[in-house]
Formats: C-alpha cells, structure tokens, sequence
C-alpha cells in the first residue's frame, strides 16, 4: 500500500462539527468522511484518478456469513 499522505487542514468550527456529526451517523472518523466526501466528489466531477488505491477499510473486520444448516 502506497504511504499516505498528511495536510493541515483548516475549517470553520461549525463546519467541522458538522462533518463530525455527520461522520458519527455514518460511523466513520471525521478524516475518513472528508476522505469519502474528496473522492466522491473527485469522482463526479471526472478527476478521480484510475490510480488511486481504494480508501482503506478500517475497523472490525465483517462477520463471515454462517453456512445454511438444518433449522
């Protein structure tokens, strides 16, 4: 995996807390929402580079799917 990069980023108060709220409805940290929210809007305009990794998935892995038994 590619390093990533670190910026200073300054924000209104008021839009930060508002990113973070919306960033706890979605259960994602405040810097992975701006992160969602770059690419998407990369994405939309066609700027989004086709070498651009996936963003990385963080957090408890997913269950894996049980195997059907009787019930």
């Amino acid at each position: 995996m590619a390093e990533r990069k670190s910026v200073l980023l300054r924000l209104d108060p008021a839009v930060h807390d508002a990113l973070t709220r919306w960033a706890n409805d979605e259960l994602r940290s405040t810097n992975a929402q701006i992160e969602f929210l770059l690419r998407r809007a990369l994405a939309e305009a066609g700027r989004l580079p086709t070498g651009a990794a996936d963003q990385p998935r963080r957090g408890r892995p997913r269950k894996q799917d049980k195997e059907p038994g009787p019930d």
